[in-house]
């Protein structure tokens, strides 16, 4: 008997308030909010590269076909009515396009949440409309670049060095822009897209003026 009470001041009593609940960790919570802020951010650059990308479109698809008519006419009109109608064309395609693209990218994050029986926070998921909305107004402000270049300007020559001119310098800028939004070498940047310019602008006036010489 006189064991057992010995034993009894010997061993600590416990109880359930005396269990201790498990401490949150503050590097926890910091980590949730980091993700949240990684989300949406993700989601503002959304627009941003639609923009990026259909303005530097717009710009380059536009000027290109402008030379490539500027081969072969020689008027001022015809030059400006073909830069025209690659804006609206091409401005629709980029609508379009993004739209469907983000669209899916949209209903398969939905789809994965619904699996995963999670909540569905649109506020946090892509949105195709405003994607297509920013390609759209983007590849037009791109597009007008070289139009503006060639609108004042009847001298055939000027014309087109004018239009190379503005365009490298556009082009140039896009560089720089793509440049600090990725944290890269603006020089490697600017480089990049300005060969790529020249080269679809010399590639696409080079053939038109040889299907035209072998008058097809």
């Amino acid at each position: 008997m006189e064991d057992h009470n010995k034993l009894s001041q010997i061993a600590p009593s416990s109880s359930p308030t005396d269990i201790e609940s498990p401490q949150r960790n503050p590097q926890d919570d910091q980590q949730h909010e980091n993700d949240d802020d990684v989300v949406d951010y993700t989601q503002r650059a959304q627009w941003l590269r639609a923009a990026v990308l259909g303005a530097n479109d717009g710009l380059l698809s536009t000027a290109s076909l402008m030379m490539g008519v500027g081969a072969v006419r020689k008027d001022v009109k015809t030059m400006i009515l073909t830069g025209v109608a690659g804006l609206v064309a091409g401005a629709c395609s980029m609508a379009i396009g993004e739209f469907v693209s983000v669209y899916s990218q949209y209903d398969m994050e939905v789809g994965q949440l619904k699996r995963e029986r999670k909540e569905v926070n649109k506020a946090k998921l892509p949105n195709p409309f405003y994607a297509a909305a920013a390609s759209t107004v983007a590849f037009a402000m791109g597009a007008v670049v070289p139009l503006l270049g060639a609108a004042f300007i009847k001298e055939y020559k000027v014309r087109l060095v004018v239009v190379v001119g503005v365009v490298s310098a556009a082009l140039i800028g896009f560089g720089v822009l793509s440049a600090v939004l990725a944290k890269a070498s603006m020089v490697k940047s600017s480089s990049r897209i300005l060969v790529g310019g020249w080269l679809a602008m010399g590639i696409t006036f080079g053939l038109t003026k040889s299907v035209d010489s072998i008058a097809v």
